[in-house]
């Protein structure tokens, strides 16, 4: 069932065995702002990320008509909540420079759609994956409309129970078995205590959807319990990244900043070196301390 390695449009590969893909999450963090997303483009090339995200929604769809005028202190004023949405949503102007921006940088761009609308817009843009946010994964119409694109699908798990989890991977297992999915760990709460990041749940999920790459979407503060997931078998990580975490915001506090991405990174590539092949051998580099140190030397290192 599924596709163990999956192979994206830009030459990148997720699965076992491949290098980590490292997703720093933009989101809405760039405040509506494109040199503020060009800025954090930028710090998540200088920290060798694997790609970075962002989110589109419709706001006329995505937030409830009841909540449309609930007034709202933001960078723009006391306005409308309907309005601070449209505000910190990134049209095909935006979107097109950004695309342009990715691509002479030679890093992965792609987005969690979050109604069907948003992949309509988005299939103007040839990014090599779609993303599920936790909150729509019974979301089955959007499923339906992603799946109807035939590019690769990251669903991920926060605030589910294992039947919806099992029930949105059976639709698209009923589209197509070969499908190319993947699927993320993750706890829905911003920032996450540790006590409830649960990353056993990266096993429980490669045991339950073999052949589907497994990853983790983490929320807390910190960084080693990322690096953890990637030790426990996640083939890709995010996190939400921001250039400051004390910026205006409802992402930012839960945020990885420059400095910290860049050790994020470099300690899942040191893990992944580190972690070998498991075949015992002795190393050059132990022969001196051998001599030195061990009565019985095996007649091949004398």
């Amino acid at each position: 069932m599924f596709n163990e390695t999956i192979t994206l449009n830009t030459g990148k590969k997720i699965g076992p065995g491949e290098p980590c893909y490292i997703i720093a999450e933009i989101g809405i963090n760039h405040n509506g702002s494109l040199d503020i997303a060009k800025k954090l483009i930028d710090e998540a090339v200088t920290a060798k990320a694997s790609a970075v995200k962002f989110q589109k929604r419709t706001p006329e769809i995505c937030v409830p008509k009841d909540q449309w005028e609930i007034m709202r202190d933001t960078p723009w004023g006391r306005i409308s909540y309907i309005d601070y949405k449209r505000k910190t949503e990134f049209g095909v102007a935006e979107y097109t420079e950004i695309d342009n921006y990715c691509k002479n940088l030679g890093i992965d761009w792609f987005v969690s759609v979050w109604d069907v609308e948003a992949v309509d817009f988005m299939e103007q843009f040839d990014t090599p994956i779609y993303k599920l946010a936790s909150a729509s994964l019974t979301d089955f119409d959007l499923i339906k409309k992603i799946l109807a694109t035939g590019r690769p699908l990251m669903l991920s798990t926060g605030m589910s129970t294992s039947k919806e989890i099992e029930d949105a991977v059976n639709l698209v297992k009923d589209f197509d078995e070969n499908y190319p999915l993947s699927i993320a760990h993750s706890t829905s709460a911003y920032p996450c205590k540790p006590e409830e990041l649960n990353l056993k749940m990266i096993q429980t999920l490669a045991k339950l959807y073999p052949g589907a790459p497994i990853g983790y979407s983490g929320h807390e503060t910190g960084l080693s319990t990322t690096v953890a997931a990637v030790t426990l078998g996640a083939t890709f990580v995010e996190r939400h990244f921001t250039l400051d975490r004390a910026m205006w915001g409802s992402d930012h506090a839960a945020s990885v900043e420059p400095q910290g991405f860049q050790r994020l990174v470099r300690d899942i590539r040191d893990v992944e070196i580190a972690t070998g092949d498991g075949i015992k051998r002795v190393y050059e580099s132990e022969l001196g301390p051998m001599k030195r140190l061990r009565v019985n030397i095996s007649p091949e290192y004398k």
